[in-house]
């Protein structure tokens, strides 16, 4: 007769095992395999490390320069201090941290008679002393000193100064420029610099990493990083902008955006921003088409272009269903340049250019784009979409005005006479009867002279304001009086006209 323990003996191992390794080991074993089950299970993956961009500074950072420039003092400038909201002012202040372009003061010696301190520096009084006029900056396209920058940080400059990283300084020539692009090339007497690294924009990607070099305030050799958050961009009729998150300030202008190959794909040139400062949106030039504008700098000194005399405008939804077009795409012609190329091609106000030189024009910004590469004197093929079918003309092509830009003004010619700024930072003057019948307006002031809150908002010299704080402008005296009545702290909205096109900006006082 068997035993009950030579019977366990006989069972399986499975239920063998409880018995002879006890309950407390074969819980071990399966909380073990539970633990395996889990590991074995998929994880979400882990996120990334956020990039060192330390070894990419190093490389592509002399390469990268400050630009200053100078001009002759005017009175009107004040203490010549760059433009900077009051928050970046008062750090400045804080911190000790010298002022950039504003002469600084010597500090009194409380203990010494005031016969013995060292006089206070003066701002300079007479129009042939020259005054530091503003900071920008620029990076070395080649070891024998081209370098480019935008067009606006060397407009109207009396001289250009170009400062290296190991702090040598050099006066540069500047070779050309241009307002449309907002690209300029300057020369410097030089060899053996060091250059960058030109990238491709096709292999640029929205969200990924970019850095910017440049002198923000004019705190040179200043790094900030961040990512592309749009490409194309339509904000200039010539340029489609790489829009960025990327910290860029006044200073930051013509600063080169660096991918993390070590490539410059962009120029740094605007800042969307409210108070003057950076505030999460900013845009560059793409390189490809900085690079074809200062080609034509180097070999012709300005930038040549073609046109067709047209005003153009978006294709809106509701327009393109109720003329047939299915979609919105192409150019809707709004005025036609009488006697103009397009004129005696046969294209008339009303159609829609969808196709020119076989390429098509999926919005509006890229007509100019594409008219302005092409060669003047072409004879080009333009398709147009007219009262429910395709037509195709032939229309030649001629040469955009080119803008004058960047140079110094004329010291034999008769000074400007300095104007009254006002409260928004605008001095204005009527209208004459034959530049209203030009302009093609009823009203309105010219603008003769502008700095501060207007001047940071977007509003240039030659522009003319329409109306003001909804009201409509008839003349110089009415504009003051408009201005009057405002409130210090408000912003208020000018309707702008500027060449042939009309936009609403908004003027904030500073607080």
């Amino acid at each position: 007769m068997q035993t009950p323990l030579q019977t366990t003996r006989l069972m399986s191992p499975l239920y063998r095992a409880p018995l002879r390794m006890g309950w407390h080991a074969w819980l071990s074993g399966c909380v073990l395999a539970v633990v395996l089950a889990l590991a074995l299970a998929p994880v979400p993956a882990r996120a990334q490390a956020l990039p060192d961009f330390s070894s990419l500074v190093e490389s592509v950072g002399p390469a990268v320069v400050n630009i200053r420039t100078t001009e002759k003092a005017r009175p009107s400038r004040g203490n010549g201090a760059p433009e900077m909201d009051e928050d970046m002012l008062e750090f400045f202040r804080r911190f000790g941290v010298p002022i950039p372009g504003q002469p600084q003061t010597p500090r009194r010696n409380p203990q010494q008679p005031p016969q013995q301190q060292p006089p206070q520096q003066q701002s300079p009084q007479q129009d042939s002393e020259p005054q530091q006029r503003g900071v920008g900056s620029g990076f070395i396209l080649s070891a024998d000193g081209y370098v480019m920058t935008n067009a606006h940080v060397v407009d109207g400059a009396e001289e250009v100064f170009v400062t290296l990283t190991d702090k040598r300084e050099f006066k540069a020539r500047v070779i050309g420029a241009d307002k449309r692009t907002d690209v300029a090339l300057v020369k410097i007497e030089a060899t053996s610099l060091p250059a960058v690294k030109l990238g491709d924009v096709s292999r640029l990607k929205v969200g990924e990493w970019v850095i910017a070099i440049g002198s923000p305030f004019g705190l040179e050799n200043t790094v900030t990083a961040g990512i592309v958050s749009a490409k194309a961009r339509d904000t200039g009729d010539f340029l489609p902008f790489i829009q960025t998150d990327v910290a860029i300030n006044p200073g930051n202008s013509g600063g080169p955006l660096i991918n993390m190959r070590g490539e410059v794909i962009g120029i740094n040139s605007q800042i969307y921003s409210r108070s003057g400062g950076f505030m999460g949106i900013s845009f560059a030039i793409p390189i490809d088409e900085a690079t074809r504008v200062s080609d034509q700098l180097r070999s012709n000194g300005r930038v040549i272009r073609g046109r067709i005399g047209v005003q153009i405008d978006q294709v809106t939804k509701d327009v393109a269903e109720s003329i047939g077009l299915g979609k919105p795409a192409g150019a809707m012609v709004r005025s036609v340049e009488s006697g103009g190329p397009a004129d005696k091609a046969g294209v008339e106000a009303g159609d829609i250019i969808t196709r020119f030189e076989g390429r098509v024009i999926e919005k509006a910004g890229d007509l100019p784009r594409i008219v302005g590469g092409v060669k003047p004197g072409t004879k080009a093929t333009v398709q147009v979409f007219r009262r429910g079918a395709y037509k195709e003309l032939a229309v030649t092509v001629v040469e955009l005005e080119a803008e004058r830009v960047g140079q110094a003004p004329d010291r034999g010619s008769a000074p400007k006479p300095p104007v009254a700024i006002g409260l928004l930072g605008l001095a204005v003057s009527d209208l004459s009867e034959a530049q209203k019948r030009e302009l093609k307006v009823k009203g309105g002031v010219r603008v003769e002279g502008v700095e501060g809150a207007a001047a940071r908002s977007g509003i240039r010299e030659g522009d003319v304001v329409l109306s003001l704080d909804n009201t409509e402008i008839t003349s110089a005296k009415q504009f003051e009086a408009v201005v009057s009545k405002l409130e210090k702290p408000k912003s208020v909205t000018a309707l702008v006209k500027r060449g042939d096109w009309v936009n609403y900006i908004v003027i904030r006082p500073a607080r």
